[in-house]
């Protein structure tokens, strides 16, 4: 593990193939920073939440675009910001139908869709999103690194 700074970018076209290549630029990230290993599946979930859900909805029946991950990271947080060209999101709708979500009762109704931002909100430390009329969508995910005692 590091205290230096770790910034990074990748660019991949908006197929689920896609995928594992996140993951692994990911996991190579996380091994240059000081991320603790108790966040890293944390990260990694969230992360592959957000990247699926924006190739899933943000360009279905639309033309496959494009996915940008850019992490920054030092030895206080762990940021990844997921910019993409897809169909914008409301995140308050969003948040407002997940807040008080039963989870239990959702999975066991055979609900196994609709958990991504919910998952994002509960293992990272801040989460946001910006969407404006002809610019990128930009998905903003937190990790605080915290030093440990």
């Amino acid at each position: 593990m590091s205290d230096a700074r770790v910034t990074d970018r990748l660019e991949v076209s908006a197929h689920t193939r896609n995928l594992a290549l996140v993951r692994e630029f990911l996991h190579a990230a996380i091994k240059r920073s000081a991320l603790p290993p108790a966040d890293i599946n944390k990260v990694v979930l969230a992360v592959d939440e957000a990247v699926a859900n924006t190739i899933q909805h943000g360009y279905e029946g639309r033309e496959p675009g494009s996915v940008e991950i850019v992490i920054d990271a030092d030895h206080e947080r762990f940021t990844i910001k997921i910019r993409d060209n897809g169909a914008s999101y409301d995140s308050a709708k969003g948040s407002e139908q997940k807040a008080e979500l039963d989870l239990q009762k959702h999975i066991a109704s055979g609900n196994k869709r609709g958990l991504g931002l919910f998952i994002m909100r509960k293992v990272m430390d801040e989460v946001t999103y910006t969407s404006r009329e002809g610019e990128r969508n930009e998905l903003t995910l937190v990790k605080l690194i915290r030093p440990r005692n």
